[in-house]
């Protein structure tokens, strides 16, 4: 009886240790499942960022020439005004007084002019003569040429005053809108220096362009005629498109920051872009369509020992290049670690076949962080591996209980 409640005890010391065990000393093999994905077909871009502002494409400052009071205006902030048309106008009462004057003067040396005429016919006969001597009739003819220029002089000062009474009114030299004012009626203004300005006037505001600020280590991949993209605050949901016009050499220097201006031409059809608006700018340095694209992830998976060992891998065999062959050369490849080689310039993606992931050498082009352009290696039919996603962490496999555990009552 003795040796029978023995081995009774020893079995079920063997039978807990074996539950023990296998709920809770036993390792269970990570249950992961293989992210995978086809490459498809479609555009890839690089770029470069900036930001900038919108202006108009040319816009004219018009001023005056005499000084004066503004008299009048006839064109205010946001009129659209033609060529030609009166802006404003200056009060003209001195001006014009020296017009009278100038008149006055003129007239003065034509009546001069007609007399001297005269007096030189009488002084020339009497010299044909020899009733007056030679040094008579030189001072006749020195009088005559006098009143002439006097007659020339007074007309070019009449003239002038002629030509600053025009100035007094302003007119549009284009046609545009005005985007400024500067000044209001009975304001004087002072031409003496430089000239004052009135108005700014931009000629189509259904063109505009965006002065954007490169910085130095993006504007050498910055080329005329690239594509462009750029939003304001005003319309963050819009996105407004231009087109790289212009990129000049003079440098802007800012706490130690270089940039570049970079003009960007931006059609403004609907008249939503307005003068001074912030632009976020970005610039297609380089773009692909129809491209053979895998996300990037796919690059940068490496398998490791959380695989199940289901799982053959299959790595590169030394010296084979992205054609599948051997390289042209010994610089075209360099060794990634044992047995994992790959183009100087390409990358490798782990394919999944079956149970084997096979890495294969592939050539890239164009990378944006989110997607890859592949350029061979890839017919796009493979299932990429992209990542590893962990179904279990070590744990007991779902549906299992400890048998030490309290159970809940099942219900009725």
């Amino acid at each position: 009886m003795r040796s029978k409640k023995t081995i009774g005890i020893i079995v079920s010391v063997v039978l807990v240790l074996g539950l023990v065990w296998y709920f809770f000393l036993r390792k269970t093999e990570n249950q992961v499942q293989l992210e995978t994905e086809k490459p498809v077909r479609g555009e890839i871009s690089t770029s470069v960022t900036a930001t900038g502002r919108v202006q108009p494409v040319d816009t004219v400052t018009v001023g005056t020439q005499v000084s004066g009071t503004i008299s009048a205006l006839y064109a205010d902030f946001n009129s659209t005004v033609k060529k030609g048309e009166l802006l404003a106008e200056l009060d003209k009462t001195l001006i014009q007084a020296t017009v009278d004057q100038a008149k006055a003067s003129l007239a003065q040396a034509q009546s001069n002019l007609v007399y001297q005429t005269g007096n030189f016919g009488r002084q020339k006969q009497l010299y044909e003569t020899g009733s007056i001597s030679k040094q008579a009739y030189d001072v006749a003819l020195n009088t005559l040429q006098v009143a002439q220029a006097n007659v020339n002089n007074t007309k070019a000062q009449l003239r002038s005053a002629e030509r600053n009474l025009s100035f007094t009114q302003i007119y549009s030299p284009i046609d545009g809108v005005v985007l400024g004012r500067s000044v209001s009626i009975g304001q004087t203004v002072a031409a003496s220096f430089n000239t004052p300005t009135i108005f700014t006037i931009a000629k189509d505001i259904t063109k505009m362009q965006v002065e954007a600020k490169v910085d130095e280590a993006d504007i050498g991949n910055v080329v005329t005629g690239q594509r462009s993209t750029f939003t304001v605050d005003a319309y963050i949901d819009d996105t407004f498109n231009g087109t790289v016009k212009e990129i000049r050499l003079q440098p802007s220097i800012s706490s130690n920051v270089v940039t570049y201006t970079t003009m960007i031409d931006a059609p403004n059809d609907d008249k939503k872009l307005k003068p001074g608006m912030t632009a976020s700018i970005i610039i297609f340095t380089k773009e692909v369509k129809n491209a053979l694209l895998v996300s990037a992830q796919a690059v940068k998976f490496m398998p490791d020992s959380t695989l199940p060992k289901k799982y053959q891998i299959v790595p590169l065999k030394r010296g084979e290049s992205a054609q599948g062959g051997p390289p042209k050369s010994g610089n075209d490849v360099k060794a990634k670690g044992k047995g994992k080689t790959e183009t100087k310039m390409g990358e490798s993606v782990w394919v999944l076949e079956g149970d084997q992931l096979i890495q294969k050498s592939i050539k890239t082009g164009l990378n944006d962080n989110t997607k890859v352009e592949v350029l061979s290696g890839l017919t796009g039919n493979e299932q990429v591996v992209t990542g590893v996603e962990a179904l279990t962490q070590g744990s007991k496999p779902a549906g299992a209980a400890s048998p030490f555990m309290p159970q809940r009552p099942k219900r009725r």
